[in-house]
């Protein structure tokens, strides 16, 4: 039998979700975001949390919040831009303080591999006035739950936890404990009004309360021992947090280092006497000036963003480059050997078709975040603004008013719906209150596909097995005073065509629902799979306007035509639709067409 408590290779997202159980976390929301989805997917397998996904951050934190005031230990994860969307709850919470622990825990991205920016969150941690923890690798991940979350409950806070990409998503060993055994439910509300209303009078209040508590925890700080000193060659000393301190264990193995594990509020003592016993003091951070600016304010000289970048991840061999040569060394692109690739959508996805379509319409698209956004690329270039979560509707009326009459007709949101739902539904509100002259169009593929399917309230899919009544994208849009709604089959072009082309032209708000399901749910069967005559095919290329890997270029004869891969179609007929010369056609699968074999060029 399999020792529970043995050593397990465990990332970072996995091992937060470990140290939740472990400490006696009860509550854990959140929302899908990379790097931080694994969070409360991993939390979802301990059966003693509840375990939820959210309409959105701003829900999240409050819900989170409000499991704390009941009296459990509470999580919330996100990325760093949806702790924008949760950042007024979070500034609010500061004030109120809770009562069972809550630990806010954000993903930050450096590089942006999968996010709009490369934002800082150290800074709201100094903005709303709350702990910042800093974890370096697996096992740190797992144990600073406990440890924030026993910070929260004696300082009466919300601790916040910074997580980056690499430490979200690298995984090492990590020494597993046990659940406390003294956290087995909520110890109920207490109503309190000065502390829980808060209305003008009492936020003055709480603020002084805060101002006590900050100063009481900077003392706490320079006693705390995820805060280390290891003192080596007196010449070099290094402050640093998070994996950067893994990064300069490797680029500097001789050099004395203070290593953060609360970089908010600093111990200012502690970095005095570190600074005092070496010769040159260096700060390595990601992003921004963090800690570099905090410790030039106590009067202390140090380096840092002089030579150490500000945009992008850090590696030891940029930090190495970077400090030879006294300047930032850009990012690092891998090898230049490899060719680089770009992101594209799925084989048979609904949005090829739609880009497809969108290409030919002439209209100015606001996009907004989803798999969708790829429609931005070649060979459609079908998008031409993207923001963030839920922009697309408030971007397009936005030009809509400044455009006015030329406007008319020629501007198209596009929105999945996930992002309608998380952020979306107030702007088309907007759109209906200030009468807009915009077309809306709903991309539904029942799931948030881009973070890897999870569920949301339009199809009802919860965590832990939980499923409810989905959420009616028709009757939402009436509700909301949407009269021109109109349902389009994405794999019928010339249909989709006419039905955006009609929106395009109505005097009003307009909503078009894109509606197939996305293929990694429900893999469409191959029943039939397109074929190319090769003596038909002009090379017009028409069909590789669709943008489908599935559709190939293949020499013959000195001259191009176009192949399918039959290992990548679905049988989905977009470039059957696409073909001026009817040189594709879709084929049984059981069939043995008459074909001039293709050999790989």
């Amino acid at each position: 039998m399999t020792n529970p408590l043995q050593p397990l290779l465990l990332s970072g997202n996995q091992a937060i979700a470990r140290g939740a159980y472990e400490s006696g976390v009860r509550v854990a929301t959140g929302y899908p975001g990379t790097p931080a989805t694994e969070i409360v997917e991993s939390a979802s397998t301990y059966g003693s949390l509840e375990a939820m996904w959210s309409v959105n951050e701003k829900v999240a934190l409050e819900t989170a919040l409000g499991a704390a005031f009941a009296g459990v230990r509470s999580m919330v994860s996100m990325k760093h831009v949806g702790l924008n969307v949760a950042a007024d709850p979070l500034f609010s919470a500061s004030y109120t303080g809770i009562n069972g622990g809550m630990l806010v825990i954000v993903g930050d991205d450096p590089s942006a591999h999968s996010s709009q920016n490369e934002q800082d969150s150290r800074h709201y941690a100094r903005a709303a006035k709350l702990p910042m923890l800093e974890p370096s690798n697996s096992q740190e991940a797992k144990d600073f739950v406990g440890i924030a979350l026993h910070l929260s409950e004696k300082y009466d806070t919300p601790v916040m936890m910074r997580l980056t990409t690499r430490v979200c998503h690298t995984q090492s060993r990590v020494t597993l404990g046990s659940p406390d055994p003294s956290r087995n439910g909520a110890t109920g509300f207490q109503p309190d009004f000065d502390k829980y209303v808060l209305l003008p009078r009492q936020a003055i209040s709480r603020h002084i309360v805060i101002e006590d508590r900050m100063l009481h925890m900077a003392d706490l700080a320079e006693r705390l021992d995820i805060n280390q000193t290891e003192f080596r060659d007196p010449q070099l000393g290094i402050v640093t947090s998070g994996m950067c301190y893994a990064y300069v264990r490797e680029a500097f193995p001789e050099a004395s280092v203070l290593k953060l594990g609360m970089t908010y509020p600093l111990p200012a003592e502690l970095i005095r006497d570190f600074a005092s016993k070496v010769d040159r003091l260096l700060i390595i951070e990601e992003l921004d000036p963090f800690l570099e600016e905090h410790i030039r304010a106590l009067g202390i000289e140090v380096e840092g963003k002089s030579w150490v970048p500000r945009v992008g991840e850090l590696t030891p061999q940029r930090i190495l480059a970077s400090f030879a040569s006294g300047v930032p060394q850009p990012i690092e692109n891998g090898d230049p050997e490899v060719p680089g690739r770009a992101p594209r959508i799925c084989p048979g996805c609904q949005y090829l078709g739609i880009f497809s379509v969108v290409s030919k319409l002439n209209v100015t698209v606001a996009g907004d975040i989803g798999c969708y956004t790829l429609g931005s690329f070649a060979p459609w270039n079908g998008i031409d603004t993207v923001v963030c979560m839920g922009a697309s509707i408030g971007t397009a009326l936005g030009m809509e008013k400044a455009l006015k009459n030329k406007g008319q007709g020629r501007i198209l949101a596009v929105i999945g719906d996930g992002t309608l739902l998380h952020s979306g539904i107030p702007a088309l509100m907007d759109v209906v209150y200030n009468k807009g002259q915009i077309t809306i169009l709903i991309l539904d593929n029942s799931t948030t596909a881009m973070t890897g399917l999870q569920g949301h309230p339009g199809n009802g899919q919860g965590l832990q097995g939980r499923e409810s009544q989905g959420i009616d994208i028709e009757k939402l849009c009436e509700a909301i005073g949407i009269e021109w709604i109109r349902v389009a089959n994405p794999y019928d072009m010339d249909e989709t065509e006419d039905i955006l082309r009609d929106a395009l032209e109505h005097p009003g708000p307009a909503v078009v629902i894109s509606r197939a399901p996305c293929l990694l749910i429900e893999r469409k069967a191959p029943v039939q799979q397109a074929f190319v005559t090769a003596e038909a095919c002009t090379g017009c290329g028409e069909c590789m306007k669709v943008g489908c890997l599935a559709v190939e270029k293949h020499v013959l004869d000195d001259n191009w035509v176009a192949r399918i891969n039959d290992d990548l179609c679905i049988g989905c007929t977009l470039c059957v639709q696409a073909c001026p010369e009817d040189a594709i056609a879709p084929r049984s699968l059981t069939a043995t067409p008459n074909l001039i074999e293709l050999q790989p060029s």
